[in-house]
């Protein structure tokens, strides 16, 4: 199966997308992607080109993402949170010259590309475009993730239409009907919204419940009116929710599933006392589709991210590649269809992530009990995870050594009430100079997606190093907490 076929599972009177009042069946979504499909072929779009999507939850996101894949294109979603610095790399990177937006995008640097209102694209009628040529094949690329590099730029992982369709069908232990309505509050872009959101609940021939722009009172509004069944979100979500809903306007959940970062034993514990509901926690990666583990409702287990989904292969190494029995702690690593084909034009980045036996190398350090639930210990990478969303220090670090007046300059993750991490800019000046946080800040907030910004900034008199003469970030975390009087 090819990704743009799911749209045809559902039973075409049943309704697919309720957006913004409209309530769209089977039939009318699988036209929507028709008419995109005619408009896109239209345009000069063929095979292997890459086809831009800068958008809001909506069904055009989801009409375009399937048009694009339907002609052999690649989709390349972008997080709409990014700066224009930011969206310009992933542009040039991937070599798009057409791109759907719901707000034009305005660049200082003037790039060869064509920019389309993703809200009347598909409102003209165009010819049909061919078929699909008889050796195109579930192994052609279909989309590309642009994850954030701890070299500074991001890397795009290549998903195929197989990665994307195998990951759907693996996680339908979750139990998934055509009876289902799934609430789609995760952004679109995002792998794990994308693959448990839209190509789960359309798999299944469900209903998919689309909010365009988060609001605590909407999703629970939604979710009460609507009689949703299944729900996906990231801790910070469930802690927002906790806090307002009440437990009878939650009454028709059957499945509450987090991902996107470790759910904190608090949060968790705090909505199932107050809702009745356990949450079912899930592990994945962009480069594996996303989703890597999940707890099956009722076998949750305190702390865990779940087993490994059917059919994935996971092992965990110790530092020099071997492999670790049953409660030792190491990095995970994994195998199966849904492990990317590689890195856009990155073959050492690929080369370094995926081994020769075919393993992906997540960075991210685990424990598996003797039942094969995992654990997550810590990150291999210093990447901080900020509702759902990844942040690269080194990038952030990168833009804050271009501000005048800084000497050295260090980002580490801290905990966030709201956010479960925010990063910590920790900064010397140079010698007789003196920094303006302020302006700093400014700055970064141009160049920077906003999610990405340091909450706070503190000026060290010197920064703390290794043995080798690297910057410590271990020890100005431990004085960093140490000064808070946190000493856990």
């Amino acid at each position: 199966m090819l990704v743009h076929e799911i749209i045809t599972r559902g039973r075409s009177g049943d309704i697919a997308i309720v957006d913004d009042g409209r309530r769209i069946t089977y039939a009318e979504a699988a036209r929507g992607v028709k008419n995109f499909r005619n408009r896109l072929y239209a345009l000069g779009i063929r095979r292997g080109d890459r086809v831009g999507l800068f958008s809001r939850n909506s069904a055009e996101f989801i009409y375009t993402y399937l048009a694009a894949a339907s002609l052999g294109a690649i989709c390349v979603p972008i997080n709409f949170q990014l700066s224009p610095r930011e969206t310009a790399y992933i542009m040039r990177d991937a070599g798009i010259h057409h791109i759907l937006t719901f707000t034009p995008l305005e660049f200082d640097a003037q790039f060869s590309f064509a920019q389309h209102d993703i809200k009347t694209f598909g409102n003209k009628i165009f010819p049909d475009a061919p078929e699909l040529p008889a050796d195109f094949d579930e192994n052609s690329p279909c989309a590309i993730i642009y994850t954030s590099g701890t070299t500074g730029n991001p890397k795009g992982a290549t998903l195929s239409h197989r990665n994307l369709v195998r990951n759907t069908e693996q996680i339908t232990i979750l139990g998934c009907r055509a009876t289902s309505k799934v609430l789609c509050v995760l952004p679109m872009y995002h792998c794990f919204g994308w693959t448990c959101c839209v190509l789960y609940a359309l798999y299944c021939g469900a209903q998919i419940h689309v909010i365009r722009t988060f609001t605590p009172k909407e999703v629970v509004e939604t979710i009460r009116d609507a009689g949703i069944t299944d729900f996906y979100a990231v801790p910070s979500i469930y802690r927002l929710i906790t806090k307002i809903a009440k437990p009878a306007e939650l009454k028709t959940l059957r499945l509450a599933m987090c991902s996107g970062t470790t759910l904190p034993l608090k949060i968790a514990q705090e909505f199932t006392d107050k809702f009745n509901i356990p949450i079912s926690e899930g592990y994945g990666l962009s480069e594996a589709s996303p989703i890597v583990t999940l707890t099956i409702p009722g076998q949750e287990r305190t702390g865990s991210i779940g087993k490994a989904i059917p059919d994935e292969e996971l092992t965990v190494i110790d530092g020099d590649g071997n492999t670790l029995p049953a409660g030792q702690v190491g990095e995970l690593l994994i195998r199966g269809d849904n492990v990317m084909l590689g890195y856009w034009n990155n073959t050492a980045a690929t080369s370094a992530t995926i081994d020769a036996q075919g393993r992906l190398h997540t960075g991210d350090v685990v424990r598996m009990d003797a039942d094969g639930y995992l654990y997550i210990v810590n990150r291999l990478k210093e990447m901080i995870i900020s509702m759902g969303e990844n942040i690269y220090p080194r990038e952030v670090e990168e833009l804050i050594y271009r501000f005048d007046g800084i000497k050295d300059a260090a980002v580490i993750g801290v905990d966030d009430k709201l956010r479960g991490q925010a990063g910590a800019c920790f900064y010397v000046a140079k010698d007789g100079e003196h920094v303006d946080t302020r302006a700093l800040k400014k700055f970064l907030q141009i160049n920077l997606a906003l999610y990405k910004v340091p909450r706070e900034f503190y000026e060290l008199s010197e920064m703390p190093r290794t043995a080798t003469g690297k910057i410590s970030k271990r020890k100005i975390l431990e004085d960093f907490l140490a000064s808070k009087g946190d000493v856990s």
